[in-house]
């Protein structure tokens, strides 16, 4: 039966909110009124049969309940209470929906705001990290410019000598000036270097009767100073270096001309030299004069150029020629031996225009005496020596081939003085055990021996002033020193970091049976994590076989000579392992002093290291020095000891970086005369003084 009931909804208060997880969805049902149209509510009607009459309880939600009255409607036709409170519910939900969307939006937008703001503070950050590092960055550039203006200044009074020399040259070949006239105003630019050289700057580029004039101008007050050295050679670094030679010839040089003398090198070129690089002679031009050589019984033309000349008999000619008078003419090796003989026997004997030349004394260098040259006797009438009174034991005859004669014993036996490059041989070692059948006529010229270890050049190499370091430092702050090892780290693929101990190694040579007993060393401190960088060719015998056996992510091989980079392995390594201390060609035991990396024998045990820096009067403070700090340490003593006594070890580096074993050092020389009491000088001042003239 169809119950029609009249519900009365009186306009209630608006409801509590309700949660919307409490409303539960409710059956819509038709609701009829006894004039009203049916409509729909979402409620719940229970009605009980026998309470008829009574008032309805009607739940919406859970919460919410209809007070007991009679239920009523509105105006005729009108809506009723429960439609407008749904009307009135449904404008509170919008407005509370409206109002939570503007809050939510304004919440994101001040999430962004905050964002965006701390984004722009970490850019201003590394935008001031970043001005603070270009800050330093051009600090640091400012002061390396001032180092190297500074260096330039000095450089360009060298040049400005050096071009002031071609021209006079130039003057002499071409006829303007005779050679006494030369040799004066030669005399003029070596004395007046750093005081008025740049006053003759301007000169240069004037007409040769200006350019004379005006020197001339500046001849009346002259006054000597230096010497006047010539090197006849083979080689020089940069422009020709294949051996030990180059090196030592350009670093002997430059400590000559600090000193203020003048030097200038003469090389006898051959054609055997494919690496001639041109381009690092500065002032190269040919000059238009003749002159000419004999050899092979006939007059040859030359060209000359002012960067250099060729040959040894050319290079005395030329001296004739140019009016040159120098005061040492330093040969070197069997290459350039011959100049002794010519010198002496041809030019001084036979030329009556060789006034000047009273003066002059030979000086003779030997890297070692394995390297002799033997010639058939008639072959010295090539360039115009007399064979038969050469083949003689007191001149150039071999003392074991006696139809031979010996390049390099000529040289010894007609040179005023001998300098034999050894870092750790004795005068009486040489004489009795290294002058490969040269003992007897070392012994017969005792008296003009000179031992002098390997130097190195210190314009070039030292950690305070080196262009390839990342960070310059010096003994007395260290701290570019870690930079340094970091960034070899880095440049490798090792582990970063500078608390490592890195061991490198650069060599040329290295015997077999050293790297058999490196091998075990390696292996075992690569696993204790310490790092090892070796540089040298991978063809040397053995040492394929022993970079695959000690292949570790802690080691590393460099299969070939880069110069660059070997600045920057000496600087980060803490040990430098040496096959050898006497090192002419590369000069790594000295270089690792220098910029703090303790020189460490390859093998500790080697034989070769047992007499080396033998306590006696003829020894150098080179050799003694190396024999109670480092020759007689082996690898696993250096990392044991840099590990549990670093105290010791930092005083031990920062001595030997105080230490100077340069070609300027006033402790690198001893004078072999046989003596007791000879005492050690530097090189440079070896160098003349057995000239007479200090």
């Amino acid at each position: 039966m169809e119950i029609l009931v009249a519900a009365s909804i009186p306009r209630l208060p608006p409801f509590p909110q309700i949660s919307k997880r409490n409303l539960k969805p409710a059956r819509l049902q038709p609701l009829y009124c006894s004039r009203w149209s049916p409509f729909y509510a979402t409620v719940d009607c229970r009605i009980n049969a026998s309470d008829k009459g009574k008032a309805i309880e009607w739940n919406i939600g859970e919460s919410n309940r209809l007070s007991e009255t009679p239920v009523s409607r509105s105006k005729l036709g009108g809506p009723s209470d429960v439609e407008v409170h749904q009307n009135h519910l449904k404008s509170i939900g919008t407005e509370k929906d409206e109002r939570h969307n503007d809050i939510w939006k304004l919440f994101k937008e001040a999430q962004q705001n905050i964002l965006y703001l701390n984004k722009q503070r970490l850019l201003a950050m590394e935008e001031l990290d970043r001005v603070k590092n270009e800050r330093n960055s051009l600090l640091d550039k400012v002061e390396q410019l001032e180092m190297k203006k500074e260096a330039n200044i000095r450089r360009d009074k060298i040049t400005i000598s050096s071009e002031l020399l071609l021209r006079i040259d130039s003057l002499v070949l071409n006829g303007v000036i005779g050679s006494t006239e030369a040799c004066d105003l030669r005399r003029l630019v070596i004395d007046s270097r750093g005081s008025f050289t740049d006053d003759l700057y301007d000169i240069i580029c004037k007409n040769d009767a200006e350019f004379l004039a005006e020197l001339r101008h500046f001849s009346k007050k002259s006054k000597q100073n230096g010497f006047h050295i010539i090197h006849i050679c083979t080689e020089m670094s940069p422009v020709v270096s294949v051996g030990s030679l180059a090196s030592y010839i350009t670093g002997l040089s430059r400590a000559l001309q600090r000193k203020g003398n003048l030097v200038e090198l003469k090389p006898c070129l051959q054609s055997q030299y494919a690496c001639l690089n041109l381009d690092e002679v500065q002032g190269l031009r040919e000059i238009e004069a003749e002159f000419y050589s004999y050899f092979n019984g006939h007059l040859h033309g030359n060209r000359i150029w002012t960067g250099f000349t060729y040959f040894s008999r050319s290079s005395l000619d030329y001296l004739v020629k140019s009016g040159k008078r120098p005061d040492v003419l330093h040969i070197h090796n069997w290459q350039t031996s011959i100049v002794g003989p010519l010198f002496w026997d041809v030019f001084v004997n036979q030329y009556n225009d060789m006034q000047g030349f009273e003066g002059t004394r030979i000086l003779l260098t030997c890297q070692g005496f394995d390297s002799q040259c033997l010639e058939q006797p008639e072959k010295l009438a090539l360039c115009g020596l007399d064979p038969y009174t050469l083949l003689r034991p007191d001149r150039m005859q071999d003392n074991n081939k006696s139809h031979l004669v010996n390049i390099l014993k000529g040289g010894v036996v007609y040179s005023n003085k001998v300098i034999i490059m050894s870092s750790g041989l004795t005068e009486g070692r040489i004489i009795s055990a290294s002058g490969h059948g040269l003992e007897p006529t070392l012994a017969i010229h005792k008296e003009k021996l000179v031992t002098a270890p390997c130097g190195f050049d210190k314009s070039t190499w030292d950690p305070s002033c080196d262009d390839f370091l990342p960070q310059s430092y010096s003994a007395d702050d260290m701290k570019g020193k870690s930079i340094c090892k970091v960034a070899l780290q880095r440049h490798l693929g090792l582990h970063e970091a500078a608390s490592k101990i890195l061991v490198g190694c650069i060599y040329s040579d290295i015997l077999d049976v050293d790297l058999e007993e490196l091998k075990t060393v390696v292996w075992m401190a690569s696993r204790r994590g310490v790092q090892f960088i070796f540089m040298g060719s991978s063809l040397i015998p053995g040492m394929r076989r022993f970079q695959e056996e000690v292949k570790d992510e802690n080691v590393r091989f460099v299969n070939e000579y880069d110069e660059e980079l070997s600045h920057l392995i000496i600087s980060g390594s803490d040990i430098m392992l040496c096959p050898s201390f006497d090192d002419p060609l590369l000069q790594v035991p000295l270089k690792a002093m220098k910029y703090g990396a303790a020189p460490v024998p390859v093998n500790y045990a080697g034989s070769r290291l047992r007499h080396f820096g033998d306590e006696t009067f003829e020894s150098t403070k080179f050799s003694q020095y190396f024999k109670y700090t480092f020759a007689n340490m082996s690898l696993g003593q250096a990392i044991d000891e840099i590990e549990n006594n670093p105290s010791q070890w930092n005083r031990r580096i920062k001595d030997a970086m105080e230490k100077d074993f340069s070609w300027d050092s006033e402790s690198h020389v001893v004078m072999c005369t046989g003596k007791p009491g000879s005492g050690n000088i530097s090189l440079a001042e070896a160098f003349l003084s057995w000239t007479g003239m200090n």
